[in-house]
């Protein structure tokens, strides 16, 4: 299983809408990506992050066709509607 998680970095002035992330950023992932297999965010408490949110795939076949689809720009465009934070991506293989 690959898991794509998507860092948003705290710092001065940053903002993010956990709101529209989790009720309309969220769907426009699944009707984008294919082969999305699950999606999950967590809300930092404590910590350098704002939110990160994980997007999981089976391999990285399935990532490079959902991440190079012709609808991934709706959820890059989608974006400015819930943070100011440009995000930092790590891309990992979960090891069981």
């Amino acid at each position: 299983m690959i898991r794509v998680s998507v860092l948003y970095p705290k710092g001065e002035g940053s903002t993010f809408n956990m709101d529209y992330y989790k009720t309309k950023h969220r769907q426009i992932c699944v009707d984008v990506m294919p082969g999305l297999k699950k999606m999950d965010v967590e809300a930092g408490i404590d910590g350098p992050y704002e939110a990160v949110g994980h997007l999981y795939f089976d391999d990285m076949a399935t990532v490079g066709a959902a991440m190079g689809g012709p609808r991934i720009v709706e959820a890059q465009n989608d974006l400015v509607n819930y943070t100011n934070i440009v995000p930092v991506i790590q891309i990992s293989q979960q090891i069981d």
